[in-house]
């Protein structure tokens, strides 16, 4: 059963080694998503569940100890999803959930066990419902960290330019995390969402699916749009 989660943006310049110069315009987003990691260490989870975009090759699970780097982004940074050893084998993390690896390591997370899920945007709102029910279903106290950012059109300079719908649909994107309002979450547009370049409705779907029936009440700690993308940090418990 779902006993709490943390919603937060999944920029790699949420990375300060990242963003360099531009580090200082993000840290109350650091911030907030670290009182929200807080938490789900407060609930005490059996399991961690991390949920992210990812593109069509980057879907599916991912092992505790699966490692990721941020080196496409010109920074020679690894990271790795828990503390275990993944096998040889082990594909990289798509960035998204490298992203949600470095906030983990940043915090100390040692709370419960991880596995990642990496979420492709197709992936419609009954197949997400499934997803999120069979993590909910993993452990008796399950815990989700839910990676994603909201519209990437809210300014002229913003990569997908402006767009005036983008602004109220983050607006609502943020009230319904914010309350945890499971339904408000599964109506919203995917082709809508789409057209706004929006990473987090899939992800935000799953936790929707998990959240059916476990009556959490959610807490809004940040809601910006500092580079023309909408970044949205919640706590549900």
């Amino acid at each position: 059963m779902l006993v709490a989660a943390a919603v937060c943006p999944c920029p790699p310049l949420l990375v300060p080694v990242v963003a360099a110069g531009a580090a200082p315009e993000l840290d109350a987003a650091r911030a907030a998503c670290t009182d929200a990691l807080g938490v789900l260490a407060a609930a005490r989870p059996d399991r961690l569940v991390v949920v992210g975009p990812a593109d069509d090759g980057g879907s599916g699970p991912y092992p505790e100890g699966t490692p990721g780097s941020f080196r496409g982004f010109g920074v020679d940074l690894g990271v790795r999803l828990g503390c275990e050893q993944a096998t040889e084998e082990a594909r990289a993390l798509p960035p998204s959930l490298a992203v949600a690896a470095w906030l983990l390591e940043r915090t100390g997370w040692s709370d419960a066990p991880i596995e990642g899920m990496g979420v492709a945007e197709p992936l419609g709102v009954e197949r997400c419902t499934e997803v999120g029910r069979d993590i909910a279903g993993r452990a008796g106290r399950v815990a989700m960290l839910v990676m994603g950012d909201a519209s990437a059109c809210r300014t002229v300079k913003a990569p997908g330019y402006l767009d005036e719908r983008a602004e109220p649909f983050d607006a609502e994107v943020a009230r319904a995390l914010g309350a945890a309002d499971v339904a408000a979450l599964r109506a919203l547009d995917s082709g809508l969402a789409r057209e706004l370049k929006v990473s987090g409705r899939a992800p935000w779907q799953v936790l929707a699916g998990a959240a059916q029936d476990a009556g959490l009440s959610g807490t809004l700690l940040y809601e910006d749009a500092p580079y023309g993308v909408g970044y949205v940090v919640a706590a549900w418990s």
